[in-house]
Order: C-alpha cells, then sequence, then structure tokens
C-alpha cells in the first residue's frame, strides 16, 4: 500500500528553512566534496535535519549521521534515573565523536531545545550530570575548539523555546515569531542569503584586521556598574566571521555571528563587571551578574537570582573563574535591534559584548594551529571544562584600547565602534 504523506500546516515558512540549510551547508561548514558530516539536533528540529541532509549531498558529502536529543527523554533521566548515574556520561559516544572529528569528518550542531528545561529539577543533579558531560566530551571538544575541522550551530525554532521567548502568544504564533527572528538574524529572510553573508563577512574581516594591527595590551571597559581591565594574551588574534580551520576550509562556526572576538590573558584581568542581559544556564535565569576579578581570578560574585547556580559554575575546576574570551559587538547589532531576549547563548551574545568565562580557542592566537596546549598557558590562554558567555555591553558602554606603553585608543563609545 503506497501511503502519501498528508499536507501539514507549519508556522514555519519552508522557503527560509530551506535557504537556513543551504546556508549552513555552503557557508557555515563549506562542506568539502566526500566530506563525511556529524550532526547533533533535538528531534524536533528534523525537518532541519532532512533539509541539511539533502543539501549536503547535493554537494557531494560523503555520509550525513545525524544524533538526535529529546527533551522527554531528558526529563526522565531526572526524574526516575538512579542517583549514581548522574557522575557518568556516555563517553563512548564522544570517544566515538573524536574518532570522526580526527578523519576530518564535519560537524554540525543544531539547538533549539527548551532553555528552561531543567529549572524544575534539582540543581545538584544538573550540574553533576553537566561536568560528567564536559569532562566526557573532552576528546570531541579540543577538535573543536582547536579548530581542527569545519564546524558550524545554528538554530530552529522549537514550541518549547518559542513558548519562552514569547509566552503570551499561542504556540503556533509563538513559534512563527522566532522561527521570522531566527531567520532574520542568520541573515536568510532574502533571496540573496549567501552574498549577504559574503557581504557581512567582509565587515568582521575589517574589523579584526584594524584590532589586529593595534596590537593592544588590554581592553579598557567602563559602564554602569563595570570599571574593568581585560589584559589580551601575548600572540593573541583576533578573528570574527568566516575563519580557516586547520583542514583548509574556511567556515562560519556561529550563525549567526556579529562579533569579534579574541583570547584574554588568564592571569591579567582586574576590576569588576556587571551584566547587561540575563544569562539562561541549564535551565536558570542568572540576572544582575556581579563580579570581581583580582590577578585574572574572579574573587567575588554574585546575581539577584540564580546566585546559587553561578556559584556552582565557577566552582567547576581551577580555570572557571577565569577568562576564556573577550568579544566586540555593537549596540546597534540586528539581534541588540529585535530587543528579544532568546534565552540561547547563540543569539544573545550577538546583542553586546560579553566575555566568556572558561576555555580558550587556540585559533585566538598567531599561529595558533601549531601552538601546544603550554604554549598556550604559557602565553595566557585559558584551561577549563567549561565555556560559558555572558553579555557585558550596553549603549552606555566605553571601551579603550591600551597599548604595552599606556597609550589609548577609542575601541568603542556609547556602544558603538569609534
Amino acid at each position: 500500500m503506497t501511503v502519501h504523506p498528508r499536507s501539514i500546516s507549519t508556522p514555519i515558512d519552508p522557503v527560509k528553512l530551506d535557504r537556513l540549510a543551504e546556508v549552513a551547508v555552503k557557508v557555515g561548514l563549506q562542506l568539502a566534496e566526500g566530506q563525511d558530516l556529524l550532526i547533533t539536533a533535538p528531534s524536533v528540529a528534523l525537518p532541519l535535519v532532512r533539509r541539511i541532509a539533502e543539501h549536503a549531498y547535493k554537494a557531494g558529502a560523503g555520509l550525513v549521521t545525524p544524533f538526535l536529543s529529546d527533551e522527554d527523554i531528558t526529563l526522565s533521566r531526572y526524574r526516575y534515573g538512579a542517583d549514581a548515574s548522574f557522575d557518568r556520561a556516555a563517553g563512548w559516544l564522544y570517544e566515538g565523536m573524536a574518532k570522526a572529528l580526527g578523519t576530518n569528518t564535519a560537524r554540525l550542531a543544531i539547538v533549539g531545545d527548551n532553555p528552561m528545561l531543567l529549572s524544575g529539577e534539582d540543581p545538584a543533579k544538573v550540574s553533576r550530570a553537566s561536568k560528567a558531560n564536559s569532562i566526557a566530551y573532552q576528546p570531541a571538544l579540543q577538535k573543536i575548539v582547536g579548530f581542527d575541522i569545519n564546524w558550524n550551530i545554528l538554530a530552529y525554532p522549537s514550541p518549547s523555546w518559542a513558548k519562552q521567548v514569547f509566552p503570551g502568544d499561542d504556540e503556533d504564533v509563538a513559534v512563527e515569531k522566532l522561527a521570522n527572528a531566527i531567520f532574520a538574524a542568520s541573515r536568510v529572510d532574502n533571496d540573496q542569503s549567501i552574498a549577504a553573508w559574503k557581504k557581512h563577512n567582509a565587515v568582521l574581516r575589517e574589523r579584526t584586521q584594524w584590532l589586529n594591527g593595534q596590537r593592544f595590551h588590554a581592553l579598557h571597559f567602563v559602564g554602569p556598574g563595570t570599571d574593568l581591565t581585560v589584559g589580551l594574551a601575548d600572540g593573541h588574534e583576533w578573528q570574527g566571521g568566516a575563519s580557516t580551520a586547520k583542514n583548509g576550509i574556511e567556515c562560519n562556526a556561529n550563525i549567526p555571528t556579529e562579533e569579534v572576538f579574541t583570547t584574554p590573558h588568564a592571569m591579567r584581568v582586574d576590576g569588576h563587571v556587571r551584566s547587561t542581559k540575563p544569562l539562561s544556564y541549564q535551565g536558570t535565569l542568572i540576572e544582575d551578574i556581579a563580579v570581581r576579578f583580582e590577578g585574572g581570578r574572579i574573587v567575588e560574585a554574585k546575581a539577584s537570582r540564580g546566585d546559587e547556580v553561578l556559584n556552582k559554575v565557577l566552582d567547576t575546576d581551577e580555570g572557571s573563574r577565569r577568562l576564556g574570551e573577550v568579544a566586540l559587538v555593537p549596540h546597534s547589532s540586528p539581534i541588540s535591534k529585535s530587543g528579544l531576549l532568546f534565552y540561547n547563548t547563540l543569539f544573545d551574545e550577538n546583542a553586546a559584548c560579553h566575555i566568556a568565562l572558561g576555555q580558550c580557542y587556540s585559533k585566538c592566537f598567531v599561529d595558533g594551529g601549531n601552538l601546544t596546549p603550554e604554549q598556550i598557558a604559557a602565553q595566557g590562554g585559558n584551561k577549563s571544562f567549561i565555556h560559558i558567555d555572558w553579555m557585558i555591553g550596553s549603549g552606555e558602554t566605553d571601551i579603550d584600547g591600551i597599548h604595552a606603553d599606556g597609550r589609548r585608543v577609542p575601541v568603542f563609545r556609547k556602544g558603538e565602534w569609534a
């Protein structure tokens, strides 16, 4: 018997969804002919996974292998799983992923789970499971933070996520609004999306070239509740937009992206800083983060909401109280102008200048691909199981670049490039 698929009405524009899939393959990954592709995604994002697989095979992909997660299965673990299981993770899976990445498999991650999924679960279990997962993921993560291969992250508008962003709307309306916000931020809301990305990458490249030409010793951030000096790692290099991985393929790791970023010196961050947007982390909304750094390390930390979770994160390991990234984003970025809180770092970090606790990126060093972990550490790069971005920029933020001889150069004034 032949079964014909039902025509199901969806609030997600299929044309723009297909463009997003095409951009993922041709801009995000620039997938090479014959290259395998590993995809992770929430099960609800299967429509996007299918379209990406189609575009990947049309581009000459070898094998496309998807791994799907499910919110209900995740919740079942927290509600019925044995207590001891929260100190374990599927290491065999991540070892397999590391092996695949080691043989030049491209990596694509689709995000879209409910950002508050675990908000009602035991925070101790959430913390334990996260730490176990972070440790198990290290073999694969090192291939990504080391930029060994071309990789990309993008988003799918799941109903549970949409209802968090637009709680007052019916589900279909919320999904449509979130989908349109994702499409606009990802530059696929027009029929020249690939050309739009080419133009955007050129703008980001101009910014990184100027910053790399300056060779600043530090950045000084001043704003409401903020007076922070971020020393920059020795031999740091600014990145933004498209970058070339060690396998020679130029890719856009994040879609969307509005940032230019580099590596701070883990031992040379001093002063105090306050967050300008909430941080959604593992089901907890952490608001009004305020921390003080001495000698690169957070010595005081508090938040008006989510304080307990914040301090658990800071105690993850030795590197979790130090910075692994500093990023510059103008207040006029499209995501900032949307006025939305996405509850997802992929988007929210592109609304404001931000810093990241934890692991640094080796690609943010001159000749970083050839540096050993020991050399990266000696130049000021941080090492940690975590990498968590939180926003510190606003329309009131001023930033100066400081040269080694003390000379200052305006970089941002009132949240915009100076």
